[in-house]
């Protein structure tokens, strides 16, 4: 991993940006909408600008960039003219303050990057190829866009609605979580463009009890990840605990839900006391095992057995 993914509670944070033209145009827009209070230092910029200026979004210093407007009260600085050596120069003071400077379209001057984004209202999905490959990164978002649904921003809205009432419903951070999950996977909900479809769903649901149920799931890796299929992405993304053969490919491990527990094992002998200490914790568990194994056949048989017992 290139880069550490981190998204920014810029609201009322004061940014300089460095010039204005039209890369300066994106970025304003972008700060602006975060809420950052943002001031250009350029001799002329563009129209775009104007109007944020003239609509106090952001303060423009129209003067040639000098050191002495630097300071480090700002929590970004953006180097965005056409002039390389002036964008090294803004990097060079800005690093002397100790503050993280971007020089755009010029990954060695650049504390951070700024991905390509998703907007559903709360809901932010942040892609990025660390600069590598712009294009790859376009059709990777035109892909999910088509994916992703409208109404995430009244899923989220009304999630977020209801922190305080569910935490006097259910008292604990688990069965919160179990709940969600369940809420989420509704069909209603999936397709519900209003809080009122969504609060009839909540109210319905909010009255059935939470319960613990433990499940082991078994799951073959191969060479390919890819040909995993829906249902075992599915499971490994519900997983509490994930257990894996030592020679399991990294990529399928970090494949489950990412806070999850995993825990790795040599062999069946190993495995066994695990699966038993988590089947008395009622754990939701993924085995991954190498394809085609026999070695684990007695212990998915026994998995086997206690799950019908139980019904």
């Amino acid at each position: 991993m290139q880069y550490f993914p981190i998204f920014l509670d810029l609201k009322a944070k004061p940014v300089l940006v460095v010039g204005g033209g039209e890369v300066a145009c994106r970025k304003v827009d972008s700060l602006v909408r975060a809420g950052a209070m943002v001031t250009i230092v350029s001799p002329a910029i563009d129209d775009y600008l104007k109007s944020l200026v003239a609509q106090d979004e952001c303060h423009w210093i129209q003067n040639f960039y000098s050191k002495d407007q630097l300071s480090r009260r700002y929590v970004q600085v953006w180097a965005t003219t056409d002039n390389p050596d002036l964008n090294h120069q803004v990097h060079h003071d800005a690093k002397q303050l100790g503050l993280l400077v971007n020089v755009v379209d010029d990954l060695p001057y650049c504390d951070f990057i700024t991905p390509s984004m998703i907007n559903r209202g709360r809901i932010q999905v942040a892609i990025s190829s660390g600069g590598a490959s712009p294009v790859l990164v376009r059709n990777i978002r035109q892909k999910l866009e088509a994916q992703l649904p409208q109404n995430l921003n009244v899923q989220a809205d009304f999630a977020a609605s209801k922190r305080n009432d569910i935490k006097q419903a259910l008292p604990d951070v688990e069965s919160r979580r179990k709940f969600w999950e369940r809420f989420f996977e509704q069909p209603e909900v999936e397709v519900a463009t209003s809080y009122q479809a969504l609060e009839a769903c909540y109210r319905q649901l909010i009255d059935q009890p939470v319960t613990d149920v433990g499940q082991v799931s078994w799951i073959e890796f191969g060479n390919d990840v890819e040909l995993l299929s829906l249902k075992a992405l599915r499971l490994m993304q519900q997983a509490e605990l994930v257990l894996y053969a030592q020679e399991c490919p990294f990529v399928f491990v970090d494949s489950v839900r990412r806070d999850a527990e995993r825990v790795a094992f040599d062999d069946e002998v190993a495995l066994s006391p695990m699966l038993t200490k988590a089947q008395q914790q009622q754990l939701r568990v993924v085995v991954l095992i190498p394809q085609a194994s026999t070695k684990f056949s007695l212990l998915i048989k026994q998995a086997l057995h206690l799950k019908l017992a139980s019904q």
